[in-house]
């Protein structure tokens, strides 16, 4: 790795920052201005021009002059085909997930941010259950999903803000769903209070979901697990018991990515 980025390492709250650099980037639609990733993430001017210029310099950031932007760079998109190559999250996933399905008799999925939508990235399906529009590779407007709402409300408001900037950033599957940044904030508030997020006929008229979100070990939402039911099968306390499955789930995983012992 390039010396600058080895010396940025060696100073751990750097480290941090550095992170926190490309994570953001990664949530970005398209690139943005140094300001902004200085507002956003709480950095002094200087520190954040300091940085943008060494993960520049090793490949992981672009800067784009015409437009005075910041993106991510081919050092960056050769780590996320690694990840993809790897996939780790899935071999971490895999049986609990599978545990959640057989446990409460419906289809689970896990799904990841990208951008403003989520991707989804695995489908346990249920015996007997109907395909749902969750198959693994379908990406669906974040707002919308279940999945999409438990990572949101684990993100700051700064972030959500920044995916959300506009009434143009909110496209409907039905008529149902937040259709602007405010309506957004008090369904985050809920899920937050609630500790788990839920949709009903927002994505497919005729279909429920409960999911939570799973956290890394700086609390950020690595994925978003989520059981999918007919509306017309599950009352309120049986759906009560699924969402309780659910969270249970996204913390096994989560312990699993953190690499905690069993039990903790």
């Amino acid at each position: 790795m390039v010396s600058g980025i080895q010396d940025i390492m060696s100073d751990v709250p750097a480290a941090r920052q550095v992170l926190a650099i490309l994570r953001y980037l990664s949530r970005q639609p398209r690139p943005v201005p140094a300001s902004a990733i200085a507002r956003d993430l709480g950095l002094p001017r200087s520190t954040t021009y300091h940085l943008l210029s060494e993960l520049l310099t090793a490949g992981f950031v672009v800067h784009l002059a015409d437009d005075r932007r910041y993106g991510l760079g081919v050092s960056a998109y050769e780590l996320g085909t690694g990840y993809v190559r790897q996939a780790p999250l899935q071999r971490l996933a895999r049986v609990p997930l599978s545990a959640l399905t057989d446990a409460t008799g419906h289809s689970s999925h896990l799904a990841v941010m990208h951008g403003r939508e989520v991707l989804y990235v695995i489908e346990e399906r249920a015996p007997g259950r109907a395909p749902l529009v969750t198959d693994v590779g379908v990406r669906l407007p974040a707002q919308l999903t279940a999945s999409g709402r438990a990572m949101l409300a684990a993100l700051p408001a700064a972030s959500v803000r920044a995916l959300f900037p506009g009434p143009a950033s909110f496209v409907l599957r039905t008529d149902r769903g937040p259709q602007n940044l405010r309506e957004l904030r008090v369904l985050l508030t809920e899920v937050r209070r609630r500790g788990y997020a839920t949709e009903d006929g927002d994505v497919t008229p005729g279909l429920r979901s409960v999911a939570a979100a799973v956290l890394d070990h700086a609390g950020y939402p690595e994925a978003g697990v989520a059981v999918t039911f007919p509306t017309a099968d599950v009352d309120d306390a049986t759906a009560d018991r699924i969402a309780a499955r659910v969270v249970a789930a996204a913390a096994e995983i989560g312990r699993r990515i953190r690499g905690e012992p069993a039990g903790r």
